[in-house]
């Protein structure tokens, strides 16, 4: 089978590419699979501390699904098959105990923006392109998009782009939110490394517990999420690391953070 996800780890961080560029690294059903593995295995590795996507070559983070292959299936078939994977994927993906962050150069369209929607922090070039073109195939986003992008930005801008099928340059998906920042092209990667290598330097301790926070205090009523980082904190603040770090400040010495 070809390799189409490739991997690499330097200085606790982990970087996975997507490498289809003559299909636009569209998501088609191995290759979710290999992006589902690899994820795995930099997910599980002690070493790694931050996790950066991207998409091969500067046409594409992820063009979208493989038509080709969505147009050979039907419903139950799909929703047993790569439904499931894609779900499943990116459901990891999004419940990392570790940052994320997407480094988006050329297209991010259908499945690119689901899958750029499930990581922590993104960076996109000059010239990025993004939309939710579903509906002009007969379909409508079926790997989270409908659910996670109602949630990220105004819902009446989400509807727009869900409704219309109609694409948005980066400046625009700035001012949405969608993404972090808008730098120019060619230097996409190195800026997610560098936002990577700031954040690998954090405990990953308390970036775990931080995240865990985060993700799970957001469904909750306010009363219970307050509560619930009430408790986090006390944990945290049994930690190793933010002992370190306080005594660092005081000292006036950089923290040497262990993750304990």
């Amino acid at each position: 089978m070809p390799e189409h996800v490739q991997t690499e780890i330097t200085d606790g961080i982990g970087i996975l590419t997507i490498n289809r560029p003559d299909a636009l690294n569209a998501l088609d059903g191995p290759t979710l699979k290999q992006l589902d593995a690899a994820f795995d295995r930099l997910n599980r590795d002690t070493d790694v501390r931050v996790i950066v996507l991207a998409g091969a070559g500067d046409r594409a983070f992820v063009a979208g699904g493989d038509i080709r292959d969505l147009n050979s299936r039907r419903g139950l078939a799909h929703y047993q098959e790569l439904a499931e994977d894609l779900h499943g994927c990116f459901a990891r993906i999004e419940a990392s105990d570790k940052p994320t962050i997407s480094a988006i150069d050329g297209w991010a369209l259908g499945g690119g923006v689901e899958l750029l929607l499930c990581t922590d922090m993104r960076i996109a070039g000059a010239s990025a392109t993004f939309g939710l073109p579903e509906i002009n195939l007969g379909l409508f986003p079926g790997a989270g998009g409908t659910q996670r992008l109602i949630r990220e930005i105004a819902p009446c801008r989400a509807r727009e782009l869900m409704f219309t099928g109609n694409r948005i340059d980066a400046d625009t998906a700035l001012s949405l939110g969608l993404v972090n920042s808008v730098i120019e092209n060619g230097s996409v990667l190195d800026a997610a490394k560098a936002m990577a290598a700031t954040v690998a330097s954090k405990s990953p301790l308390v970036l775990k517990l931080m995240k865990r926070t985060l993700r799970h205090g957001v469904s909750m009523p306010q009363p219970a999420a307050l509560a619930y980082e009430q408790a986090m904190i006390g944990l945290v603040l049994d930690s190793d690391d933010a002992h370190e770090g306080c005594g660092a400040f005081i000292e006036k010495r950089q923290p040497e953070f262990q993750g304990r």
